[in-house]
């Protein structure tokens, strides 16, 4: 990876900021911060980009949310009502609700919004598969009438991952689930605003006063009161870390979210900057491949590269030198979760031979075909990864057109399913939240209902099977038995290959106070003079 050089002086590294330039931070109801990406698609029912949740949880609020040690609670309902053995739910929502239009929330609206999700989300998907009946029977009451017991359906609704169950005015929700939503009205502690966001720049928030936190409880996770202490917050993109490391230490911005590794050291010898790791979880790198062309429609190519990739040197790339950042060998679930495992996990963890792969990928049948690997350049952590997937898969013999593009170019073009040589795509490097990959229920990645699917489209009807075994088992043991399976059938048919779990490290101005566990919220924290 690179060595970044840090700019001197907070002027020059301001020089090279696109529209608008970032002046000192504005007092103590102004918060400035900067994404992780830029923000360049805003629907959170459609886009999985995590940069899209974080914008999503400012403007939407979900029915429940989920606190530090993944529970649901009650978020925009009060309570619910489980009856006829498990198969009928009443969620009622809380009194006062209102959109940033001034309309009222109701169980109308929010029927739409878990619709309009569900055809996009797995563990939505399950949820309605198992509902006989939705439907709003008054304004404030919404009936699950369902085939058999769920009874995951508060985490479900309740879940912070992506795709973010975002709860929206039915008007907007009946907007189909694959064509975006523009129209940010939420019901949210922030509102859009719209005419401010420059794209590639800025995007900028206001406080919702008709905002009603939920009561009582302790802020924790996405639940609890949700207790706005600012007037404003804009999310600023800059061109490169150097730049936001310097406007971070001059005072100029108050947050930056993914603070890249080789910046660290100097972060942490600044006084007035704290750097800490918020989600415990951590994030999930993978490589993700297109099952529907050549050369990754063939399962045994998809094994060759599996078995070459380094994920010691990935997670190098990624999180810098200290082993206390990331972890490795990664299975299919976030180690040190409940599910995680070590059936088949020697196909990872054994020493690499870039000898054998190659003597693999030419008995698998490839031909040379080139891969269209997309690489963003404006996500470090993501660039530096794909700079060793790119390396290793040379190194095999696999012809790569390496395509450097920007983030939200990548986001777009992944759901092309055009030939890689006609527009689309054959690989690219993500990542999810360890929380997110941690079950079967939110797990993209291990998704394998081919087209139906999350970009890559794998198609593995056994993987699907298991996955359903898994929610229905009756406790823990037996869960952890199909994780098991699940695993070491991932790593026969590799719907996707892992490349390690890696904790992300954040940096933000001393002044700012009670800034919650958790991915990037905005509720709760203060910022002092």
């Amino acid at each position: 990876m690179r060595r970044r050089q840090v700019l001197s002086g907070a002027g020059l590294a301001m020089a090279g900021l696109a529209a608008p330039r970032i002046g000192a931070a504005q007092g103590q109801r102004v918060l400035k911060f900067i994404p992780q990406a830029d923000l360049s698609t805003l629907d959170p029912h459609w886009n999985t980009a995590y940069v899209t949740r974080n914008h999503g949880f400012m403007v939407f609020d979900t029915l429940y949310g989920t606190d530090a040690d993944y529970a649901p609670r009650p978020q925009m309902v009060e309570g619910h009502v489980v009856e006829e053995d498990g198969r009928r739910w009443t969620l009622t929502l809380r009194e006062g609700l209102r959109w940033h239009d001034g309309e009222p929330v109701l169980a109308r609206d929010c029927v739409a919004s878990i619709r309009r999700w569900a055809s996009r989300d797995g563990f939505g998907a399950t949820l309605m598969a198992a509902t006989e009946e939705l439907s709003a029977p008054d304004d404030r009451r919404i009936l699950f009438r369902l085939k058999k017991p769920f009874p995951m359906l508060p985490n479900a609704l309740g879940k912070f991952g992506v795709y973010m169950p975002a709860m929206m005015p039915e008007r907007l929700a009946r907007t189909p689930a694959t064509t975006q939503v523009t129209e940010m009205v939420g019901s949210g502690p922030f509102r859009f605003l719209a005419d401010e966001r420059i794209s590639g720049a800025r995007a900028a928030y206001a406080r919702n006063e008709r905002y009603v936190p939920a009561p009582g409880g302790t802020p924790s996770g996405t639940a609890g009161p949700k207790i706005v202490h600012l007037d404003r917050v804009e999310w600023l993109t800059t061109p490169d870390p150097a730049t936001a490391a310097n406007a971070l230490m001059a005072g100029e911005v108050d947050w930056w979210d993914f603070a890249t590794p080789d910046l660290l050291p100097l972060l942490r010898r600044n006084r007035n900057v704290t750097v800490a790791v918020l989600d415990r979880a951590g994030y999930c790198a993978s490589f993700r491949m297109n099952h529907l062309h050549p050369p990754f429609d063939n399962p045994l190519v998809r094994r060759a590269v599996l078995g070459a990739l380094n994920q010691q040197d990935l997670m190098i790339a990624c999180a810098g030198s200290d082993p206390a950042m990331w972890r490795v060998p990664a299975g299919v679930f976030t180690p040190g979760s409940p599910l995680a495992n070590d059936i088949a996990l020697d196909v990872l963890s054994g020493p690499r031979d870039l000898g054998r792969s190659r003597q693999e990928l030419a008995s698998a049948g490839y031909k040379g075909e080139p891969v269209v690997f997309l690489v963003p350049t404006d996500l470090p952590h993501v660039s530096a990864m794909s700079e060793v997937v790119a390396d290793t898969l040379r190194k095999i013999g696999m012809s790569v057109d390496y395509q450097a593009v920007d983030w939200g170019t990548v986001l777009t073009r992944r759901g092309s399913k055009a030939a890689p040589g006609q527009g689309g795509w054959s690989g690219f490097v993500t990542f999810s939240a360890g929380a997110d990959n941690a079950t079967p229920a939110a797990n993209t990645q291990l998704r394998a209902n081919g087209q139906a699917g999350w970009f890559g489209w794998p198609d593995d009807p056994e993987i699907e099977t298991l996955r359903g075994e898994w929610f229905d088992a009756p406790d823990l043991q037996v869960q952890k038995t199909v994780a098991g399976r699940m695993q070491r059938r991932a790593f026969e048919t590799v719907p996707f290959s892992p490349l390690g779990q890696y904790f992300q490290a954040t940096a933000h101005r001393n002044t700012l106070r009670d800034v919650i566990p958790n991915f990037a919220t905005f509720w709760n924290l203060r910022k002092q003079a």
